[in-house]
């Protein structure tokens, strides 16, 4: 399940991210860029980048590594949790950032949609099935 978490939504802000980039206008996806007059922004370009690396391929590298548990330096470095594998870590960062990332839109549009809710919840979802206690042992650094 927590594979399918991360699949999805990184595949999901990949493409979302990459028609922001590709079309800083909006049109791609047909978000009008009125939306961002109360942001810092005047496009959709640095935020297309920001979905595009941390929810779109962040995501699926972290997926990636959750199956294979390779050992990476930096990401071991930054893992604050010393007795798991650094991909449990960054699970629970992912469920953090997406969670962060919606609070943020939301604030920045000032408005709330039915989809904000549904990826705060999946955020959520990511948080609580990698602070599953199964899934916790199955990446302690003793169990490899």
């Amino acid at each position: 399940m927590l594979y399918a978490l991360h699949l999805l939504l990184g595949i999901g802000a990949l493409f979302g991210g990459a028609a922001l980039v590709l079309d800083p206008g909006g049109h791609l996806l047909g978000v009008p860029i009125s939306i961002l007059n109360t942001s810092p922004f005047t496009n959709f370009l640095i935020p297309g980048l920001i979905l595009l690396i941390m929810l779109g391929i962040g995501p699926l590298l972290i997926c990636y590594v959750l199956i294979k548990r390779t050992h990476w330096k930096v990401p071991s470095k930054l893992n604050v949790f010393k007795d798991t594998h650094w991909s449990w870590a960054f699970s629970l960062y992912c469920g953090f950032a997406l969670i962060i990332w919606i609070t943020l839109q939301t604030y920045f549009i000032q408005d709330v949609a039915l989809i904000h809710v549904v990826y705060v919840a999946w955020g959520i979802a990511i948080q609580i099935v990698t602070l599953l206690p199964s899934v916790r042992r199955h990446y302690l650094l003793d169990h490899e």
